[in-house]
């Protein structure tokens, strides 16, 4: 890695991870891509550096469900980090497993964030407006602290994903406050609606350009006036009410569940 400023982006080679990572390097970041296949990984790499002319495009596979595969990432990891944008989502049509006997939607749309935020904030500290950026959504709620893998209820992926998202917007608020002391912000936001894999395995299309999906995200990862702003919700480049930030004993006890997986 160059002396730029260095983000990693996971689910970069989605319709909106792409665009992130896209914006990015043409801000002149040095951008690291992570998602589980290689083969797409190293596509969405050179369409980036072809489209850019930015050379400093890395990657490597990693299965974001899985806390080994993100424990080796974060051991090969060399030199700074300044921005990490959490986006890598699934929403599988059936109920399924990781290798490690966990819920497929809940290891990786909120496990998945919050082990990378665990295993990377030691790299950000330390380091001029570091920021962490989580891509959640406007579509949450209907959070079961007691059910979290839907061992009880009847698995449906529209619940799950909305309950994934509600979590990674509680989880914003609980590590903004953890590493407000280390000078790491920690924010979420609602994309915008993309038409992608993942909207199109909810049930939707969408209306919006990837790059319009990306604008929020990216202005919350680079942007001077939010430079401070730490353990909120945007949409639109805009700050917004969240339901879901004032429940702390909540927010609390789902910290405290992720840090026993």
């Amino acid at each position: 890695m160059s002396d730029k400023r260095t983000a990693i982006i996971t689910g970069a080679y989605g319709a909106i991870g792409k665009a992130i990572a896209k914006q990015l390097a043409r801000k002149n970041f040095s951008v690291f891509l992570i998602g589980r296949d290689e083969e797409k990984l190293g596509k969405a790499a050179n369409e980036i550096i072809h489209q850019t002319a930015n050379k400093d495009i890395l990657f490597k596979a990693t299965d974001l469900s899985r806390v080994e595969s993100i424990r080796e990432l974060s051991d090969d990891w060399r030199g700074p980090l300044h921005v990490l944008i959490n986006n890598a989502c699934t929403a599988p049509r059936q109920r399924t497993e990781t290798a490690e006997g966990i819920e497929m939607e809940f290891a990786t749309n909120v496990l998945g964030y919050f082990r990378m935020i665990r295993f990377f904030s030691p790299f950000m500290t330390g380091h001029e407006d570091a920021r962490i950026v989580n891509v959640a959504s406007y579509w949450a709620g209907g959070l079961n602290l007691e059910d979290l893998e839907f061992n009880t209820r009847r698995y449906n992926n529209d619940a799950a994903y909305r309950q994934s998202k509600q979590a990674d917007r509680m989880l914003t608020v609980a590590f903004a406050s953890r590493l407000k002391p280390f000078s790491i912000t920690v924010n979420a936001c609602h994309p915008g609606d993309v038409n992608s894999k993942l909207s199109n395995d909810l049930g939707f299309g969408g209306h919006e350009t990837p790059d319009q999906g990306a604008a929020t995200p990216v202005w919350l990862a680079t942007d001077p006036s939010v430079k401070n702003i730490t353990g909120k919700y945007f949409s639109n480049k805009a700050e917004t009410s969240d339901e879901f930030s004032n429940d702390l004993a909540a927010i609390e006890k789902l910290f405290e569940i992720c840090e026993e997986y």
